[in-house]
């Protein structure tokens, strides 16, 4: 374990790479103009928004072509053009687009597609490239080791996966080793707890999570009045825990999250970020902002950490709610 100006890193998985807890997610900084979008997005907002996170000594981004279809990797390659640091930069592949900019699943273009990932990037070299989907099921074994052949290559440092079943991690692993999985995980969605997040551990496979604050909705700046006036290229305005009956539990969460970090004097997301390190299994978290001033508001989910008492007061809510 190393000691970065944001405190403790840890190592990823079976790499070199010590990570801060928190890294740069570059989703949003895709803007709207796709099916998938935050709604629409200013680059200068957004390169911002990485300068900070960046100069406060996160030492990771991570992205995807499919982000924007090529803008977040732009958009990252310009901030990263703008600064002396050398952050790690993982990227995704396997969701693809054409001209009618419709988004096509398949592992069968990854040679293809790293290509056009280290051109938008402008680097020499992707610290940790990722299946974004393992989607079709059948191209699995393909993909992976299409994946394996770039590592011995050089053109990735290392390889990962993101939203596997432990059934394709185990397919996956069979042919080469997996350095990370990157599953959604947050108070709301805890889906990988039975299974996914122990056969991590099990395996010395690190854990990235995305969304440990639900996409906004566990900041406490979200409400429902804001959620209804979200844009229609904005996917939460379609998203069921955005919705009710959903959103009013979840606002509640939301608001217990918020009276637990202000006893700290941090807003709830830091609470929510802190929720996921919890578990031991989680390496670090992804964590997005859309300005400078956002990522300011985040940053002490690096250091903050829950107590025991406090993680079980969340959990105490969480049974009584049925989430």
């Amino acid at each position: 374990m190393n000691i970065s100006p944001l405190g403790s890193t840890k190592q990823l998985g079976n790499s070199d790479m010590q990570l801060t807890s928190i890294g740069f997610g570059a989703w949003a900084i895709g803007g709207g103009d796709w099916q998938h979008g935050w709604g629409a997005q200013d680059d200068n907002d957004s390169i911002a928004a990485i300068q900070r996170a960046l100069d406060a000594g996160i030492n990771w981004i991570d992205t995807a072509a499919v982000y924007g279809l090529g803008h977040s990797e732009d958009v990252v390659a310009k901030a990263l053009k703008s600064t002396s640091h050398k952050p790690y930069v993982f990227t995704k592949s396997t969701m693809t687009w054409g001209e009618d900019r419709k988004i096509v699943q398949t592992m069968k273009k990854i040679r293809e597609e790293v290509e056009q990932s280290l051109r938008r990037l402008q680097i020499d070299v992707i610290d940790l490239y990722q299946i974004h989907w393992p989607v079709p099921d059948e191209e699995l074994e393909e993909g992976w080791s299409t994946m394996a052949d770039l590592k011995r290559e050089g053109k990735v440092r290392w390889i990962g996966v993101s939203n596997f079943s432990v059934a394709q991690m185990e397919r996956a692993i069979r042919i080469a080793p997996i350095t990370s999985l990157q599953p959604p995980y947050s108070a709301i969605n805890r889906a990988v707890e039975p299974a996914i997040l122990p056969f991590c551990k099990e395996h010395g496979i690190g854990v990235i999570n995305y969304a440990p604050m639900h996409s906004g909705l566990l900041t406490g700046a979200m409400s429902k009045e804001r959620v209804a006036a979200l844009p229609e290229n904005d996917f939460r305005s379609r998203a069921k825990n955005f919705q009710e009956p959903q959103i009013s539990r979840n606002l509640a969460l939301a608001d217990l999250m918020k009276e637990i970090g202000a006893r700290h004097n941090v807003m709830a997301g830091v609470v929510a970020i802190a929720w996921t390190l919890h578990n031991p299994a989680v390496t670090a978290a992804i964590v997005g902002g859309r300005s400078a001033r956002q990522v300011e508001g985040v940053l002490p989910g690096a250091t903050f950490r829950l107590s025991d008492a406090e993680y079980a007061e969340i959990g105490k809510f969480l049974t009584e709610q049925g989430i």
